[in-house]
């Protein structure tokens, strides 16, 4: 990817500097006082029982959506694009699942399980899984309404009309498969609820590659992109990344 040219930095003193700090971090101190708040009021939604008995085809055998809890209280989907007939799953899908590994022993210590679904066969998923050497539950849901009835799946019909329901708007959309988060509960009884689904942007949830990136002048260099996440590739097709040279230009690695 090619670096945007940026303008030239204001360059101040140390005093300036803090002053212009400060002033930031006020309204970043407001930023996270409103994520907080937004987090209460998930937290505070209605449940919805689900009544659909889905049956999802995994390593283990066929398993029932209250199985893929693996003994936990909270179940997390991703809802992973990789359709049947499709050679690997969707670049961007795989830049969220890139962030998993590191975070499935410290989801388990609170009590959720965190899953990928789609709906490519299991064997194709376990040959994708395998290249991208990735380690967390993965489970096909091929055959079922799932992704459908939670909204990122789109019949032949839905797409022929120009628009579809997806991130609880009608809008074009131009894939049969669309990203998406998905939370669900189990109680005592074993009864499975849905509490959650974000989609769109909300799912930058699962990329702190991203929030990093925010940290930084450069941000995330999208703004000459063709559309948001155009650089972004499978981790294993990469180019070599670029490093500054002795002289100040932009180099590949050898």
């Amino acid at each position: 990817m090619d670096m945007l040219a940026h303008d030239t930095p204001t360059i101040v003193t140390r005093d300036a500097w803090r002053t212009a700090r400060l002033a930031l971090l006020a309204h970043e101190k407001e930023l996270t006082r409103l994520h907080d708040q937004i987090a209460r009021e998930r937290r505070a939604l209605p449940w919805v029982r689900v009544e659909t008995p889905y049956t999802f085809d995994t390593p283990q055998g066929a398993r029932t959506l209250a199985d893929l809890f693996d003994g936990r209280r909270q179940l997390m989907v991703q809802h992973f694009m990789f359709a049947p007939g499709w050679e690997q799953g969707c670049k961007s899908c795989s830049f969220m699942a890139d962030h998993h590994a590191g975070a499935l022993v410290h989801l388990a210590q609170r009590d959720l399980t965190l899953v990928a679904v789609s709906r490519a066969p299991l064997a194709d998923i376990d040959a994708f899984r395998q290249r991208m050497g990735w380690n967390f539950p993965w489970v096909s849901s091929y055959g079922t309404s799932f992704n459908h009835d939670f909204g990122v799946n789109f019949s032949h019909d839905e797409m022929s009309r120009g628009a579809v329901d997806y991130n609880y708007t009608r809008q074009p959309f131009p894939h049969e498969e669309a990203p998406g988060i998905s939370v669900f509960v189990r109680d005592d009884a074993g009864q499975v609820f849905h509490t959650y689904s974000r989609y769109g942007r909300g799912v930058e949830a699962m990329m702190h590659t991203y929030a990093l990136l925010d940290f930084t002048p450069h941000g995330r260099n999208e703004d000459a992109e063709a559309y948001p996440m155009a650089w972004v590739r499978h981790h294993d097709r990469y180019d070599a990344a670029p490093v500054v040279a002795a002289d100040g230009c932009c180099a590949a690695k050898p």
